[in-house]
């Protein structure tokens, strides 16, 4: 079960998160509150993975509460949905640049949208109730998405890759501006000319006479022979770049012709040259209904982000197969895994490999004060933040809430590997019947 947080005290709105909640009942449930200081209080405690921040609001003050979720980013995981007042408040939201915002709506937008969002939230909740993908530094990370003709669909998995590749350090501010602009223009570009099969001259004619190009979209995606075609997108990350492709269902366009012609500001037909300038390796396929590009990424990008609490703390490299603990030692220290493998071994025997999505090394000898249950050897190059015990007792008593989070953490471990035990055992007893069958 996912919560959200509702910070509001908008009749309509609740009204509109409670009916879309109940339609999802078996994975999200919500909670409203509309004091700041209660909501802060909240954030902190429940960690909610969802967060609506109504911005029309005149008692609660969201500003501040983006600033309380933006201090510290590896606690507050998950994704906040805005709601403005008009397009002015909605800009000016967007203006802040803020990595934790998925998506900001107006309330009439809001209102239409709000149930499809939680189905795409669900659908991708690796994105949002994970830590992300977190793979070892320099891993090659693979994935896909299938967009509808819903203009939300393409807002929403923009921010996911944008907050993804941001949030990992792959991508600085100003890439980040730029690969959402360019992937808005492409993926509108496989909407409205891909699927819709909407002409440059057709748009043209539609916005001179002061029109909404989205009503137009969504006039053409009702059409019959639209309304089965998707987007698709891929993504491939390296230590060095990531590549994306889109995709349409579309017939394809003289792509040929655009990139070749001269460039004139007009009212719209800008975007590819806009986007060549932008990214590199701009190409299509003959077809003209697939395109592809990459940008660069930071090569030492650090596979977790560092806890807020833990940051003044200097991380320690390690070589391959260098000892972060031994079997027995008298330590009970905490290790927060930044980057790399490593390898447990308990008498001698290779029992598992911990990485950025375990998060701690050290945690039993750490809660129980006993002696270590295993050999910790690094695989590869790696970074941990090694704290001792009373430090970091001292750093719970400040910030209590950190407590709850990793008694989350552990619990949700827990239930992992009891997961897999009532796997293998079930596994185990088809086993038994079939060899029992066969005598």
């Amino acid at each position: 079960m996912k919560k959200i947080l509702a910070a509001t005290a908008d009749s309509d709105i609740i009204s509109i998160i409670d009916t879309a909640c109940k339609k999802y009942s078996a994975y999200f449930d919500f909670d409203i509150c509309a004091d700041t200081e209660e909501i802060i209080k909240y954030i902190n405690y429940e960690l909610p993975e969802i967060k609506v921040l109504d911005f029309t609001s005149e008692i609660i003050d969201c500003y501040t509460l983006l600033e309380t979720i933006g201090a510290d980013p590896w606690l507050h995981n998950g994704g906040i949905i805005a709601i403005a007042a008009d397009i002015e408040q909605l800009e000016a939201i967007e203006e802040e640049k803020n990595s934790n915002i998925l998506i900001v709506q107006t309330r009439q937008q809001f209102t239409a949208n709000f149930l499809r969002l939680l189905q795409i939230l669900w659908q991708n909740q690796q994105f949002l109730f994970s830590r992300g993908m977190q793979e070892q530094l320099g891993a090659t990370e693979t994935g896909s998405f299938v967009c509808s003709n819903d203009p939300i669909d393409i807002q929403v998995y923009t921010s996911f890759l944008l907050n993804y590749l941001y949030s990992s350090n792959r991508i600085n501010t100003d890439t980040r501006s730029k690969l959402q602009t360019v992937l808005m223009e492409l993926l509108f570009n496989a909407l409205e000319h891909g699927n819709c099969g909407i002409t440059y001259e057709e748009k043209t004619a539609w916005l001179e006479q002061g029109n909404d190009i989205l009503t137009f979209i969504k006039q053409k995606a009702l059409l019959p022979e639209n309304k089965k075609k998707r987007i698709h997108i891929s993504y491939r990350i390296d230590s060095k770049k990531t590549e994306f492709l889109i995709k349409d269902d579309g017939e394809g366009f003289d792509w040929k012709s655009r990139v070749n012609k001269k460039v004139n500001p007009d009212i719209h037909g800008m975007g590819i040259h806009i986007s060549e300038n932008l990214v590199s390796g701009l190409t299509y396929n003959e077809k003209g209904n697939e395109v592809g590009f990459f940008i660069n990424t930071k090569e030492k990008a650090s596979a977790n982000t560092i806890p807020g609490i833990m940051s003044p703390y200097e991380t320690v490299d390690y070589k391959d197969k260098e000892v972060v603990c031994l079997q027995n030692e008298r330590t009970n220290n905490l290790f927060f895994i930044v980057s790399g493998k490593y390898a447990v071994y308990a008498d001698r025997k290779l029992v598992s490999v911990l990485t950025t999505n375990d998060m701690f090394i050290g945690e039993m000898a750490f809660l129980l004060n006993d002696r270590r249950s295993a050999t910790i050897l690094s695989i590869g190059n790696g970074k941990l933040i090694k704290i001792p015990k009373d430090v970091f007792l001292n750093l719970l008593r400040t910030n209590p809430h950190y407590g709850i989070f990793l008694s989350k953490l552990l619990a949700q471990r827990l239930l992992i590997q009891t997961q897999k035990t009532m796997a293998l055992n079930k596994e185990l007893t088809e086993i038994r019947k079939n060899a029992a069958t066969n005598v």
